[in-house]
């Protein structure tokens, strides 16, 4: 009923933020900057020092926790972003131990798939074209998945009647057989715990190969949970390779998702991780596809995360000769017609050319959505000669996690023309009316300097520059952002040789990033809308793999988004009743302590609001009141025969100022009212909990 209740209230308050809108999930192209709102600075009225800091913490982290505001006014909102601008100075130890549960966060992607292999890689060893792993612990492992994989061959060969070749066990034999594996699994536990902490994963992979299937499969509750948690974390890995499907290599894609839950949640280096998420999703790669579910982990690592804050150009190239970026564009499959591994030889005459050819899905996309933009003048004639001169740069064995190399006999070779300049075999660059002139050069691995030459007048247009300042003023700024910041952030990429550095500070010194026009203004992404119910309401995440089926649910899976143009981040994406239905019931499953096993304490938030109001109190214009100290003991205790019948109100003030940063509309307000009196009477601590998730769930809280 209760659920039934809240869900009517996310319609009620949320309709204004909703409009006409598409559905959530759909992905558009990016609009052209062109559609940049006409400046209106000059009427721009500022915000306060305290908002300014709020803005500050609402746009370059993923929500401010209890203090951070406070914090960010002590030592000025310039001191903290250039900090943040400068992540290695700033510890991180407590994420740091966290993501030590994932060791595949740190591997090359050979060394993960090795750790949990792909079908294919099983397949190969039991066809005897791939050793076994000469590490004792690691074949013990991949004894396991062989097993697998060879009873479900047995499995689905048939006889000459058509029939499974191997006799399918009726229910009642499968319900026994389940019964004797639990208790397999029951006995086995109890000998592993008598052994001390070191020995217990020997001791497993001593076991016979069923036994190890059916313990890992089978253990479950409390000895689950305290074995692993006693596990180091590469024996985890062992463990759960075991427990694994055959083609267990979606354990790295388990590890990645949840690392990223962990990252935005809890890293104190926020403005690193929100520049992370932008770049990752404008530089889109699908997880899913192909061998990209053991590229995408170093592609985040060693491409985005290390380039983030860097030069444009570094970060452009980088993209351009990751595995991941290849593989999901399809560049590594790319062939020059005339190339030698397309069968044409120069030295020749009668070689015949294959027929094999260019893929131009990258050299499309790398102008339409990572550079210059759909309006950026080129034509289809230069995506061919773009997608040409990218010929060659391809992938070593791809499905075995082999580095990006440039492969000469795959280049198309000799100049091109293409978008108003000519590239020479070497990296030459001339232009259409003053052509390079050198002779034609012979196809090595020099050649791979045309398609660095490509990247770099790319990176330098200032069609790009605007570009790319569009799409950072619409993601801190506004969904349609003003083109005078726009055109002003253009201009220091154009004269910093594109550093991102210079071009955020451009962005957060401006009149309109400082105004009260763009402030609380951006509707948040689901991603955004969890990180910031954990953070704001300092709460510890327990369960991060239940918080990426969450944002599954929400529409926005980690590193799912199939389309090159990443996930929308315009509210017209994301602001539906649907969706807001099932963002305020999260906020009703987390708050009510129904969220897989988290725990959360609504009478500590309210605690951790009180004192924020009251550090604040001795700049703000009106001293938080000590009524409220009253509140948080009338609201978090059973309730008395004096209770102060204000407090649920005083209590909502709290929370609205501590998870909103302000005061929610009379709208919210009377709709909140309405909900808590159309209830069945509570105690207090229930009427705290609904309370916290109200707010929420309300529109306020989507915004920031």
């Amino acid at each position: 009923m209760r659920k039934i209740l809240v869900a009517s209230l996310a319609l009620a308050v949320a309709l204004p933020l909703c409009g006409q809108t598409a559905p959530h999930r759909t992905a558009k192209k990016p609009k052209a900057p062109a559609s940049a709102k006409p400046s209106v600075e000059g009427k721009l009225v500022p915000l306060t020092p305290r908002q300014r800091a709020q803005q500050m913490l609402n746009r370059f982290t993923f929500g401010p926790r209890p203090g951070d505001v406070e914090a960010v006014l002590a030592q000025t909102p310039e001191a903290w972003f250039e900090q943040q601008l400068n992540p290695d100075s700033i510890a991180d130890a407590a994420l740091d131990k966290r993501l030590a549960d994932y060791p595949t966060l740190n591997l090359s992607p050979d060394r993960a798939l090795a750790i949990f292999p792909s079908r294919g890689v099983v397949q190969q060893i039991v066809d005897g074209k791939r050793p076994m792993p000469a590490d004792l612990q690691l074949a013990a492992m991949y004894e396991v998945q062989i097993y697998k994989l060879t009873k479900e061959a047995g499995q689905k060969k048939l006889d000459a009647n058509g029939q499974p070749s191997v006799a399918q066990p009726a229910d009642a034999e499968l319900a026994e057989q389940k019964k004797a594996d639990q208790a397999t699994a029951a006995r086995v536990a109890g000998d592993l715990f008598a052994l001390p902490k070191n020995q217990r994963m020997a001791a497993l992979l001593q076991l016979p190969v069923a036994d190890r299937i059916t313990f890992t499969s089978y253990v479950a509750g409390d000895q689950r949970n305290t074995l692993l948690s006693q596990f180091t974390p590469r024996e985890r890995e062992l463990f759960n390779g075991m427990a694994a499907n055959v083609g267990s290599s979606y354990q790295i894609i388990s590890e990645l998702s949840q690392a990223k839950l962990l990252r935005v949640i809890l890293s104190e280096r926020q403005l690193q991780e929100v520049m992370t998420d932008f770049w990752f999703n404008h530089f889109n790669v699908f997880i899913g596809k192909d061998s990209d579910q053991w590229y995408t982990t170093s592609y985040e690592r060693d491409v985005i995360r290390k380039h983030a804050l860097g030069k444009f150009r570094d970060l452009l190239i980088a993209t351009a000769t990751s595995p991941a970026m290849m593989v999901y564009l399809d560049n590594w499959q790319s062939i020059g017609p005339d190339s030698l591994a397309n069968g044409v030889n120069p030295h020749n005459p009668r070689s015949k050319r294959g027929n094999r050819g260019l893929n131009e899905n990258y050299g499309r996309e790398v102008m339409e959505l990572h550079t210059v933009g759909v309006n950026g003048g080129y034509t289809q004639a230069d995506v061919t000669a773009l997608s040409a001169i990218l010929t060659g740069w391809t992938v070593d064995q791809p499905n075995f996690g082999g580095a990006f190399v440039f492969d000469p006999r795959r280049h198309e070779p000799g100049t091109k023309i293409w978008f108003g300049y000519t590239l020479g075999e070497n990296g030459e660059i001339g232009s259409t009316q003053h052509p390079v002139a050198s002779p034609p050069a012979p196809v090595t691995s020099e050649s791979m300097k045309q398609g660095i030459a490509a990247l770099t007048l790319l990176a330098a247009s200032p069609k790009t520059a605007n570009f790319i300042s569009y799409k950072l003023a619409q993601r801190f700024v506004a969904d349609d952002p003003p083109a005078a910041l726009v055109d002003r952030m253009a201009s220091v990429y154009l004269s910093t040789d594109g550093d991102i550095k210079a071009v955020l500070h451009t962005l957060v010194q401006s009149p309109a990033f400082n105004s009260t026009r763009y402030f609380r203004n951006k509707v948040k992404t689901p991603t955004e809308f969890l990180a910031s119910a954990f953070r704001t309401t300092a709460t510890d995440p327990v369960n991060p793999g239940a918080l990426v089926n969450t944002l599954k649910t929400m529409g926005m899976p980690p590193y799912y988004a199939l389309p090159p143009t990443g996930y929308s981040i315009t509210a017209d994406q994301w602001m539906n009743s649907g969706a807001l239905v099932d963002r305020l019931n999260f906020a009703y499953s987390l708050t009510g302590g129904k969220f897989a096993n988290q725990k959360f304490d609504a009478a500590r938030v309210l605690a951790l609001g009180l004192m924020s109001q009251t550090a604040s109190s001795t700049v703000a214009a009106n001293p938080v009141k000590p009524r409220y100290s009253e509140a948080i003991l009338t609201t978090s205790a059973e309730p008395r025969a004096n209770a102060n019948p204000a407090g649920p109100d005083i209590a909502l003030g709290v929370l609205e100022s501590a998870l909103v940063g302000s005061d929610i509309s009379a709208q919210t307000n009377e709709l909140i009212h309405k909900q808590m009196t159309d209830l069945p009477a509570a105690n207090s601590t229930d009427t705290l909990n609904l309370l916290t998730a109200l707010v929420m769930g309300s529109p306020e809280f989507q915004l920031h």
